[in-house]
């Protein structure tokens, strides 16, 4: 699988549930986040309230959405960002790159919607679409551009199952995006899910995957680091379980907490 390397932006993933009540403490985060690469773009990394800084630019891309309703789930994405710019302190400006097929992942409009973003957002959906639809496109080159330029990148349930290394389909495993390497995401993590998981990932992952378990509203924001592991700081209502590969007990953190895991 093609490596993404040398990238500084920040990766943050959740466990489905997105955009409801109770997820306002992940997608505060998020905003904060992508207000400082916005700040770094603009040539003033302090962000000390200089209120002449542009709008933090945030993109919803509903891909994974495509046989549903994508244009609902860019537009709950929309309303729940508009909801928290108070919470920001600072202006946003919200749009949606509607990416579902190649047609549109080559769109020049979407394209430059996501080579300028601040934060670029995947909501959940069919979790086999956006291994399938984005690789290798127009659309795709744009959010590792932005993401060089220090964008963040976010994924929810199935968004944020492409973001990882490896994913998991009612057809079997695939390789995702590579965004996050080590591991794959569990969304809608409970321990009902957690046997049942942790048999098929043993199965037909990679040598040397482990899997990071979210509750739903709940996500984790990486630090900047592209290399030596990542700590993942924890924000939602629910926890976070990271379980190395071959491991049967997790390391468990909540709200305010984080995990450390390696390359």
């Amino acid at each position: 699988m093609r490596q993404i390397a040398r990238v500084s932006g920040r990766i943050g993933l959740h466990g489905g549930g997105e955009f409801l009540a109770g997820d306002e403490p992940f997608l505060d985060a998020l905003i904060v986040a992508a207000r400082q690469a916005a700040a770094t773009h603009a040539g003033n990394p302090d962000d000390r309230g200089n209120r002449e800084l542009p709008p933090v630019r945030i993109v919803i891309v509903p891909t994974a959405a495509a046989r549903g309703r994508p244009d609902r789930a860019a537009a709950m994405g929309i309303a729940a960002f508009a909801d928290r710019a108070d919470a920001a302190n600072r202006q946003l400006r919200i749009d949606a790159a509607s990416i579902v097929d190649d047609a549109s992942a080559a769109d020049p409009a979407n394209v430059g919607l996501l080579e300028a973003a601040d934060l670029i957002y995947l909501p959940g959906g069919d979790p086999d679409l956006i291994p399938k639809i984005l690789p290798r496109t127009k659309a795709l080159a744009a959010i590792e551009t932005a993401r060089r330029r220090g964008a963040v990148v976010a994924g929810a349930s199935a968004g944020g199952m492409a973001l990882a290394e490896w994913s998991w389909t009612p057809d079997g495993g695939i390789r995702g995006l590579g965004f996050v390497a080590g591991f794959a995401l569990l969304p809608h993590y409970n321990d009902g899910r957690r046997t049942a998981w942790q048999t098929v990932l043993d199965r037909v992952a990679p040598e040397g995957i482990g899997h990071l378990g979210l509750e739903e509203r709940t996500g984790a924001l990486s630090d900047g680091r592209t290399s030596g592991g990542r700590s993942w700081r924890i924000a939602g209502p629910g926890a976070a379980y990271w379980f190395a590969r071959g491991a049967r007990r997790p390391i468990v953190a909540r709200d305010g907490e984080a995990i450390d895991i390696p390359d």
